[in-house]
C-alpha cells in the first residue's frame, strides 16, 4: 500500500494522475495517523509555505507518525515541499521547524543578477553518486521547477543531486530509504516519470 499524504497541496491530484498513469493500483490518500497505519511507502508532495504546511500537518496530527513510520523503515518520497519538511528548519516567513529527520535547513534564493525568483522551469540534474531512484531516467534528465527556497543539508553525503541555478543548489537528497526531490516530478515528463516508477518498484 502507497500512502501519499493529502494537507491540501494543491499538487496531490497531478501526482496522483502520475502514479495511476504508472500503473499504481494500491494507492491511499492519507490524512489522518489511521490511514498512515499499514502504509508500505510514503509519497509527500506540497507546494506553498514551509510553515503553514507544517501547521497542517500537526493540525492533522501527522508529524510525529511520519516520523516514526520513516525512522522503522518506511520509504519515503517527499516532493517539493514534501523535501524541505524533511530538514530542521526553514526561515521562509519567518523560524519554522520541519521534521528534523535530515539534519539541515531551508533558506531563500538569494537575488544574483540575470537570476529570479522564484525559480521557475526547466533545469538539468547533475548526479554526483548513484541511486536506484535516479536509474535509467533520459540523457538529458530535465526537471520542472517551481520554488523560491532550497535545502541545505547538513550532511554532503545526503545529496545526490544538484541543479546550477546562480549557484549549485541541492535537487535530491537521499539517506538510506529517505528520499526527496526539489523538483516536480509529475511535471518533468520522462525524467519525472521514470523517478516516480524507479521509486514505486524499490
Amino acid at each position: 500500500m502507497l500512502g501519499v499524504i493529502d494537507y491540501g497541496a494543491g499538487n496531490l491530484r497531478s501526482v496522483l494522475h502520475a502514479l495511476t498513469h504508472l500503473g499504481a493500483t494500491s494507492i491511499r490518500v492519507v490524512r489522518s495517523p489511521e490511514e498512515l497505519r499499514g502504509t508500505e511507502k510514503i509519497i509527500l508532495p506540497g507546494v506553498g509555505a514551509f510553515g503553514a504546511g507544517m501547521q497542517k500537518l500537526e493540525e492533522q496530527r501527522l508529524i510525529q507518525p511520519i516520523r516514526e513510520a520513516v525512522y522503522a523503515g518506511t520509504p519515503y518520497l517527499g516532493i517539493c515541499l514534501g523535501m524541505q519538511f524533511l530538514f530542521e528548519c526553514s526561515d521562509e516567513m519567518g523560524d519554522h521547524r520541519g521534521l528534523g529527520i535530515l539534519p539541515g535547513r531551508v533558506t531563500r534564493f538569494k537575488d544574483l543578477p540575470g537570476y529570479k525568483v522564484p525559480h521557475m522551469g526547466w533545469n538539468t540534474l547533475r548526479e554526483l553518486r548513484e541511486s536506484p531512484l535516479l536509474a535509467n531516467l533520459p540523457p538529458e534528465r530535465y526537471a520542472y521547477f517551481v520554488h523560491s527556497y532550497y535545502c541545505v543539508p547538513a550532511d554532503a553525503g545526503d545529496v545526490l543531486a544538484v541543479v546550477d541555478y546562480g549557484i549549485p543548489f541541492t535537487a535530491v537528497v537521499q539517506r538510506d530509504h529517505i528520499f526527496g526531490v526539489q523538483f516536480h516530478p509529475e511535471k518533468s515528463q520522462r525524467t519525472g516519470l521514470q523517478l516516480l516508477t524507479n521509486f514505486l518498484e524499490m
